[in-house]
């Protein structure tokens, strides 16, 4: 589930001593572990944040002493550090299964870093190069980008935003002309398999129609449109001509999802998502992130069809993905409501 709004990345969760709010996060003593096994024992952690805004993993920030390096971040996938409820339809075919895991995060830098897209570099991980059979508990190391987030910039800091935007739409152009004859995510792929469903639009339809369903049982608003939702889900995509090559796109590729290094590059972060699929698909999303900044990503070639179908299915996944994810514990509850509420609106304002 993409996400359009919410609390900045940045913003730190501390404890004293220690990095832990609630069950499953990290203590200083499991990062020290972890320190140790990727630098060395001359390292010492001074001080240790848990960022905000993972709801897959956990991220931490460790500050260091005693070595080369100043700082570095830490993923870490446990069962402890993920938000999302279990549903069972953890599908490794279906793109859009729950995208979490080193194994994802490992094929999404191999293939990035191919196509000269900066990520954060890679300094440890005990998963193997492949992530792995323990994808469901692991932790990487990877450098810490100095810099703030495309967001924090476009707001704050415009002068350096606009180099790291420019960089982006870059980085957008070499992954739109890696094709692939074959939709799905990159670590599939990498390993010879086939993605289920017949086509991204259908795909993106069946998806559409179960967010409709799901959400009309949360809300009274929904479930009083859900015949017209539907319909008109079905019309659109009669309309959307078949297709038989695909992009890499990020999935959801918000300026929260982007960092600015010492150079003014773009760093794409949250990268487990990474797939070869329609990029109407990533273009609805960052229409949707970059409001007043879109012209500098847009791009020729997409399909309108396309982009309507995309655009009301990306909505309701905006409203039912945060709808599921606060039957568990999610912290910033009052933002997961916002994120629903606002796309609820706009879904019903693109029935005609």
């Amino acid at each position: 589930m993409p996400r359009t709004v919410g609390g900045r990345p940045g913003a730190r969760r501390r404890g004293p001593g220690y990095v832990r709010t609630m069950s499953g996060f990290a203590t200083t003593e499991d990062l020290s572990d972890v320190v140790r096994e990727a630098l060395g024992s001359g390292y010492r952690i001074t001080d240790a944040e848990r960022l905000r805004g993972g709801t897959k993993k956990g991220v931490y920030r460790l500050r260091l002493d005693g070595g080369a390096a100043e700082s570095v971040i830490v993923y870490r996938w446990t069962s402890g550090e993920d938000f999302w409820p279990e549903t069972g339809e953890d599908d490794p075919t279906d793109p859009f299964a729950h995208a979490s895991g080193p194994a994802l995060f490992l094929a999404a830098r191999r293939r990035l870093e191919g196509l000269g897209v900066r990520a954060p570099r890679l300094l440890w991980t005990d998963a193997g190069d492949d992530g792995g059979p323990a994808a469901a508990s692991a932790v990487a190391v990877v450098e810490d980008v100095p810099g703030p987030t495309l967001e924090t910039a476009l707001e704050e800091e415009p002068a350096r935003a606009a180099p790291a935007l420019a960089d982006l739409a870059r980085s957008l152009d070499l992954m739109w002309h890696d094709r692939s004859p074959r939709y799905g995510r990159v670590d599939l792929l990498e390993r010879g398999g086939a993605s289920r469903g017949a086509s991204c639009e259908r795909l993106i339809l069946d998806r559409a129609l179960h967010d409709v369903a799901e959400a009309a049982d949360r809300d009274t608003r929904i479930a009083e449109a859900r015949n017209r939702l539907t319909d008109h889900l079905r019309r659109l995509a009669e309309r959307v001509a078949p297709r038989t090559e695909y992009s890499l796109i990020h999935g959801e590729l918000g300026p929260d999802h982007v960092l600015i290094d010492a150079d003014g590059r773009a760093v794409l972060i949250d990268i487990e998502g990474l797939m070869y699929f329609d990029a109407e698909w990533e273009h609805v999303f960052l229409r949707l992130r970059f409001p007043g900044h879109y012209d500098v990503l847009r791009r020729p070639g997409l399909e309108p069809e396309r982009l309507d179908l995309y655009e009301l299915a990306m909505r309701l996944s905006l409203v039912a993905g945060p709808l599921r994810l606060l039957d568990g514990d999610f912290p910033d509850r009052e933002v997961m409501m916002g994120i629903a509420e606002h796309n609820l609106k706009q879904s019903l304002a693109l029935l005609p």
